[in-house]
Order: structure tokens, then C-alpha cells, then sequence
């Protein structure tokens, strides 16, 4: 039989690096520090510091009711920059097309491990998982490279009062999700191309596949092939000086 466990511990390494950078996506998803506002009024921000994400904003004060104040951030919220809501929508895209990615590549390396018969969407499963792969890193990476672009040209934010921040900081700095988001991006990049470059079951299979008769198994396939061999190298010769009525 064809065996193909040992030709797949590359992917399976690659499965690993994308489960990582899947978590790590929810991570950046779920963080407050995309944007590090300072400012110089410290009477209601006493740290001096804010934390603006795409779905809440933080700071800690001595002069409020709690020590921690944040404010949730929604995407109907007319003062939004467009970049917020959209990171908001392609995030929650990403987290998704990440989880399937990893059940796909999951489904391969299990096929590619333990199935020895019907392994006619293998190739197609390896596909799916890197395509997906890549395209979480893309959906990643739009909202990432945006929101860092309008930080460093000091875009503003019209936050409204209840907000207690300012509409102009007196500084921006990026966040800690943003790199950590830029570093599972490239993971998952790194992942999808594990996948598409596992060239080994592609043409085995086919060369395999070809041989066979339509809707033949692959045991079939794999004795034929087992046989052929065994005539070619000179094993299995039947032995001269054995006779059939001997058995009798």
C-alpha cells in the first residue's frame, strides 16, 4: 500500500504554526491597545495614556466612579472612522475563514496520516487549507496596515463627551495588536504556503490514480503495483524444481 505519513511532517508542522496564528488573531481581535492616545490633560485620564481598539476605549482615572473606565464602540456609531468598522466586520471574517482553515488542513493531515484507500480529495483538501490560510492573512492584514497608516498621519477621532477623550491626542503610538496581529498574519502566510507546497502527494496520487481502473480501490491499485515490482527485480520467481504433483 502507498503510504504518505512521512511525506506530510512539513504540513503537520504547518497546521501547528496556523492553529497559533488563529489564536492569535482572536487575540489581536479582542485587544484595546491598536491605538495609544497620550494626552496632556491628566484631571479625568490620570495615567495620561488611552487605549483605543476597534471595539472599546480604556483608560484608567482616580477622578471617576472606577478606577478603569471603557467605552464600547459599535459600528453603527456615526464618529467612527471608516477604518474602525471595517476592521471590525474583516476581523470577525478573519477569526471565521481562520477555524476553517484549520479543520481543512486538520482533514488533510488525517487523510494523509491514516487513510489508505479513497484518497482522491486529498489534493483538493491541502488546496482548501492553504487557500484559507491565505486568505485570513489578507483579511488580517487589510484592517492591520490601515489603522497603523491613519495613526502615523495623526488622524483624529470625534469622540463624543461621555467619552472623556479628547478629539485631537497629544500624541498616537501604535498598539501592541497591531504588531501581534502583523505576526500572525505572517504565520498564517507562512502556513498557507506549507500547504501549497507539499508537491509530493500530487503526483503520486495521480501517477496512482492513472493506473487503476475507474472506481478501482486503492488496494487493488497498490497490489497491482506490488506485483509488477516483484516481477521486475526478480523476487517471486516460481522455484523450477517445485511440481505440483508433489502436493499430492
Amino acid at each position: 500500500m502507498l503510504f504518505l505519513a512521512h511525506t506530510a511532517h512539513g504540513q503537520f508542522l504547518g497546521l501547528i504554526v496556523g492553529f497559533l496564528g488563529w489564536i492569535l488573531t482572536m487575540v489581536t481581535a479582542g485587544l484595546d491597545e491598536w491605538r495609544l492616545w497620550y494626552v496632556s490633560d491628566v484631571s479625568v485620564i490620570t495615567s495620561g495614556v488611552a487605549w483605543v481598539g476597534i471595539w472599546r476605549t480604556c483608560f484608567y482615572s482616580h477622578a471617576l466612579a472606577n478606577i478603569e473606565n471603557c467605552q464600547s464602540l459599535s459600528i453603527w456609531d456615526s464618529f467612527l472612522p471608516v477604518e474602525i468598522p471595517v476592521a471590525q466586520v474583516l476581523m470577525m471574517l478573519a477569526v471565521i475563514c481562520g477555524l476553517a482553515g484549520n479543520v481543512a488542513g486538520a482533514l488533510a493531515m488525517r487523510m494523509a496520516y491514516f487513510s489508505v484507500e479513497d484518497r482522491r480529495n486529498l489534493r483538493l483538501l491541502f488546496l482548501l487549507a492553504g487557500a484559507l490560510y491565505f486568505l485570513t492573512a489578507a483579511l488580517s492584514l487589510v484592517p492591520l496596515v490601515w489603522n497603523m497608516t491613519t495613526l502615523l498621519n495623526n488622524s483624529t477621532i470625534a469622540f463624543p463627551p461621555e467619552y472623556h477623550l479628547p478629539t485631537v491626542p497629544e500624541s498616537q503610538e501604535v498598539g501592541s495588536a497591531i504588531g501581534l496581529g502583523i505576526l500572525s498574519s505572517i504565520m498564517m502566510l507562512i502556513s498557507g504556503l506549507i500547504f501549497f507546497c507539499y508537491q509530493y502527494v500530487w503526483e503520486s496520487v495521480s501517477s496512482e490514480m492513472s493506473k487503476a481502473p475507474p472506481n478501482a480501490p486503492w488496494t487493488a491499485v497498490t497490489l497491482q503495483h506490488t506485483s509488477e515490482m516483484s516481477k521486475g527485480d526478480g523476487k517471486g520467481v516460481d522455484n523450477p524444481t517445485f511440481h505440483t504433483e508433489d502436493i499430492s
